[in-house]
């Protein structure tokens, strides 16, 4: 059995795993090489322990502790976390936060309500994964990064509008929903007046 309850100093970021929907193992894995602080929901843990996954705590309500006892001894030292009205991700970042945590992966979580989470960027650092897809938050309004070949999301506030700049020159963008750019390789800069999240499709099995 690992030993990683052991040494782990928080400083990974760790991960709360909503939904598998659309995600293989191989998406999820690299994820995993730090051994982060891993997270369940009730409705997750089969799946997530079928793939092998150690986990730390299982977000579940009364009733499904009360059944699955047995996953305290034979994930041990798993422990439950109680969860009312499927307020999972709540609980979930209450925990890492009161844990000091400072970064999470949130896998399985609606892209469209990511804003929901704004005020949680005061105390960590988020990366919310939704199917194959990565979205990160630009906090400050303005990100330079280098990219492969491929499509990008721009998730923003309706009618608002980013900058592109990159090799080819600069575009400005008005968002609407479901806003994707096609990018070739290289720097790009994304500029905006207020945050926006960028999604990255993220490798996945036929």
């Amino acid at each position: 059995m690992s030993s990683h309850h052991f040494v782990k100093e928080n400083q990974e970021p760790a991960l709360i795993i909503l939904n598998l929907e659309g995600l293989t193992f191989e998406t999820v894995a690299p994820l995993l090489e730090w051994v982060p602080t891993v997270l369940v929901t009730d409705k997750t843990i089969d799946k997530v322990i079928s793939w092998g996954i150690k986990v730390d705590v299982i977000l579940a309500s009364e009733t499904f502790q009360r059944e699955n006892l047995n996953l305290l001894e034979e994930q041990y030292p798993v422990r439950f976390m109680t969860v009312s009205n499927k307020e999972y991700l709540d609980e979930g970042l209450q925990y890492l936060l009161a844990s000091k945590h400072s970064a999470v992966n949130i896998i399985g979580f609606d892209h469209q309500k990511v804003f929901d989470l704004t005020p949680k960027m005061d105390y960590l650092n988020l990366v919310v994964w939704d199917g194959p897809m990565r979205y990160f938050p630009v906090k400050n309004g303005k990100l330079k990064k280098y990219f492969s070949d491929g499509s990008l999301q721009i998730h923003a506030s309706e009618d608002s509008f980013v900058e592109i700049v990159s090799a080819e020159g600069s575009e400005l963008i008005q968002i609407k929903h479901a806003t994707f750019v096609e990018i070739e390789e290289g720097m790009v800069e994304f500029k905006a007046k207020e945050l926006f999240w960028v999604g990255e499709l993220q490798g996945v099995n036929p």
